[in-house]
């Protein structure tokens, strides 16, 4: 596997993993078995008997917000060295010894952690756990590796973010919008700091990090906890326990008034997003903002599609995203892709009417109704999978805890026309907010231009 293919997200998954798995009506915690291995490395494992399949994932506590200033990128460097091998395995091999036993593997890099899956037959297990288990102390850091990588790391921010006009604004907003928190930076890291950072760097990084008591397993499919536990505790629970490092840092302090930035770059078309400071899982408004977020962008029917697409003609698409389970408190963001011949202008005033509406006009039992259904039928269909029920434990574990994915459903149901009120006039208002707006330039002749990620996909590289 090439270093870009570790970068594709969970889109890309092989479809034999889409398998139904019926959904208790008691919820995932007392389905669920979590066991912590005397040297602190967490083991969170779900039984699912109905296919002989299983993914295999470990969560490092470790993403781009445990950096520092000057230092950024660290995270998803060592993500792409973490396949260059160990004494046991050679560069390279890791990923075809996976492929070669029928499965597929891949990792990513987010502000809040650094993951690792492997999907595979039930039986083959033991390579997951093996291979994991190796790379976890022993992995082989090279000169000549760490230079050829970070040459590719370079090219992937060149391509992703600096030739990319859209994504380029979002960097752009959300450096303007944390001035202290650690989301000021980008997964990928500055330019400057891929250029500048050593092996020297990487090395203490993987040190510091890479333990057992900074890391935990999220396993599914298809085996007797009984008997994996075994084999993970023989595979990891020799290592030494390692430090923890400190996951607190600077808070970012409330913003007191709205904030602007303006991108000037070769484009098709122009492009608005708007940035809200928001709370995430550890606030009960976060699911309030959830069902805004539904109201607002999710169908053809939602409120920002029939006015700004449909009756008004400004934009070619409008959304809106709540980063509900970032480990701290981030941005409710509203973005639009602004038509040939509307003026920005235009079009940011119909965003702030469609506010302005949520704030003074009571939501209808109806509309609210449909939303929350939206809400429960993509939370329950998505677990279809068991790679996204492994990975909805496992990121509520990083946010909070994974216990507290129960808690889900029944918050979202017990949201009010009020509380809808309520949240969108104290946080969806101009002084809490950063705005962002891409100016078009015409294209050098020969150069193609991009669009930008998903807002769902920005944060995972």
């Amino acid at each position: 596997m090439n270093s870009k293919a570790r970068i594709r997200t969970i889109i890309l998954l092989l479809p034999f993993f889409l398998l139904f798995i019926p959904i208790s009506h008691a919820g995932l915690n007392e389905q669920v078995f979590e066991a912590v291995l005397s040297n602190g490395l967490k083991v969170i494992l779900l039984e699912n008997h109905k296919t002989p399949l299983i993914t295999f994932q470990i969560w490092y506590r470790v993403g781009s917000r445990n950096e520092e200033w000057g230092k950024t990128g660290l995270s998803h460097m060592l993500e792409h060295m973490m396949f260059k091998g160990t004494q046991k395995i050679g560069p390279e091999a890791y990923s075809r010894i996976i492929q070669e036993n029928g499965g597929n593997d891949n990792a990513f890099t987010s502000r809040d952690f650094t993951a690792y899956f492997e999907n595979l037959s039930a039986d083959q297990i033991r390579i997951a756990i093996d291979l994991e288990s190796d790379r976890m102390q022993n992995l082989l850091l090279r000169e000549e590796d760490f230079r050829t990588e970070r040459m590719v790391v370079m090219e992937e921010r060149r391509l992703r973010t600096e030739d990319n006009p859209q994504a380029y604004l979002l960097e752009q907003l959300e450096a303007t919008a944390f001035q202290v928190h650690p989301y000021h930076w980008p997964t990928v890291g500055w330019m400057e700091d891929i250029a500048r950072f050593t092996l020297e760097d990487l090395k203490t990084y993987y040190r510091t990090h890479y333990n057992p008591v900074n890391a935990f397993l999220v396993i599914v499919g298809d085996f007797k906890k009984e008997e994996l536990l075994s084999k993970i505790e023989k595979a990891f629970g020799p290592y030494p326990k390692g430090g923890s490092p400190v996951q607190e840092g600077d808070k970012e302090p409330p913003q007191v008034g709205e904030r602007r930035i303006i991108v000037r770059k070769e484009a098709q078309l122009p492009f608005l997003v708007m940035g809200y400071h928001v709370p995430n899982l550890r606030e009960p408004d976060s699911y309030v903002l959830e069902v805004i977020a539904t109201i607002l962008s999710e169908g053809k029917s939602s409120r920002l599609y029939k006015s700004l697409v449909l009756d008004k003609r400004l934009v070619l698409g409008a959304d809106a995203d709540h980063s509900l389970l970032s480990r701290d408190s981030s941005l409710f963001l509203l973005s639009t892709e602004v038509l040939p011949g509307k003026e920005v202008s235009e079009v940011e005033k119909a965003l702030d009417q469609e506010i302005g509406r949520l704030q003074k006009e009571p939501l209808g039992e109806r509309e609210l109704a449909k939303a929350k259904n939206q809400i429960e039928a993509s939370f329950i269909f998505g677990q279809d999978s068991l790679f996204y029920q492994a990975m909805l434990l496992a990121q509520h574990e990083i946010a909070v805890g994974w216990k507290a994915i129960d808690d889900y459903l029944p918050a979202i149901r017990k949201v009010s026309p009020q509380d809808i009120q309520r949240a969108a006039k104290k946080y969806l208002i101009p002084d809490n907010r950063t705005v962002g707006i891409l100016i078009p330039l015409p294209p050098k002749e020969g150069k193609p231009t991009l669009t930008g990620p998903s807002l769902k996909e920005r944060f995972i590289r």
